[in-house]
């Protein structure tokens, strides 16, 4: 990761909703985190993309920088292999480099396919339940004494939709689902008090490789772009999320 650039005064100009805040965006390469990183640039943050694909984060910090907005910063990481002192590391260096964060924003996700439970190779259900579960938890430990710094601070989990994932054949995904919604609630209660806000975002169903691997081609067309929702995560991680505090978030179609 980079250290901070300094910008031009035109691009601060005129107030934005993450004006001057510096958001990390888990999975900025996957279809709604590189939709959210892109949004949260536009809204004035300074954004981290972290993901394992290196070449395609690469390609959503070119299409920032090219928009003209604030230079985004690169930390690529692997959730499986990664642990908890590489996310202690993490927040040291964000807060050597940059000297504060304001928000994080969980996008990442490891979806392989229905399969049923009986079925489900052990180390493939324990991949799934890591990297949707304990590995989000892990980095938002790291992260939290540092979040706790700044005045308004958000930490806000993607989460599928429970109806949907608690059926038949959803495997780890299903339960690790389950589990982020059960954590937003748990650590609301434990932060209340804090300037960390905590929260949860419901899409509804986006055109996703994700989801590719669940439903047929046809069903596309009833799912939106990724972009839809960008809006709502910049919501959540910027002041005017306050009124979400503790709940998840499911946005109007």
């Amino acid at each position: 990761m980079s250290a901070a650039q300094t910008f031009p005064a035109s691009q601060a100009s005129d107030p934005q909703p993450l004006d001057g805040r510096v958001v990390l965006v888990t999975g900025a390469h996957g279809g709604l985190g590189s939709a959210a990183a892109k949004a949260c640039a536009h809204a004035g943050a300074t954004v981290i993309l972290l993901g394992r694909k290196v070449a395609r984060l690469n390609r959503i910090y070119d299409a920032i920088v090219a928009e003209g907005q604030r230079e985004p910063l690169l930390y690529p990481l692997d959730l499986e292999g990664a642990s908890p002192d590489d996310y202690a590391q993490m927040a040291e260096r964000i807060e050597t480099e940059l000297g504060r964060l304001d928000g994080v924003l969980h996008c990442a996700a490891d979806f392989a396919g229905l399969t049923p439970l009986l079925h489900t190779d052990p180390a493939a259900f324990a991949r799934a339940i890591h990297i949707n579960l304990t590995a989000p938890w892990w980095l938002s430990q790291a992260c939290i004494p540092l979040l706790s710094k700044a005045d308004d601070a958000a930490l806000v989990f993607a989460v599928d939709d429970l109806a949907r994932v608690g059926k038949a054949f959803w495997g780890g995904y299903g339960i690790a689902q389950h589990g982020r919604a059960g954590l937003v609630g748990m650590l609301h209660a434990e932060l209340v008090t804090t300037s960390v806000r905590v929260a949860g975002l419901q899409p509804g169903p986006m055109r996703t490789a994700l989801r590719s691997r669940a439903y047929v081609e046809e069903s596309a067309r009833l799912a939106d772009d990724p972009d839809r929702y960008a809006p709502a995560c910049v919501t959540l991680l910027s002041s005017a999320g306050a009124i979400h505090r503790g709940q998840v978030w499911e946005p109007a179609p």
